[in-house]
């Protein structure tokens, strides 16, 4: 399991979440951040979601 980091941001670029959360492959911690950003109504918003190591997996502006 791998350590990810979730953050979305409002406009002005003031965070609105930033969750970790493990997940066992890059691909599942994709498909669980994108499932967070639904729920959280936030998929339209900015967002990225890094590794442990800070390599970007998924972003949105």
């Amino acid at each position: 399991m791998a350590d990810y980091f979730l953050t979305a941001f409002d406009p002005a670029g003031k965070p609105l979440v930033n969750e970790r959360f493990e997940a066992e492959t890059e691909e599942a911690a994709k498909e669980h951040g994108e499932a967070l950003l639904q729920a959280k109504e936030l998929h339209s918003h900015t967002h990225r979601l890094v590794n442990g190591a800070g390599k970007l997996i998924l972003f949105h502006r």
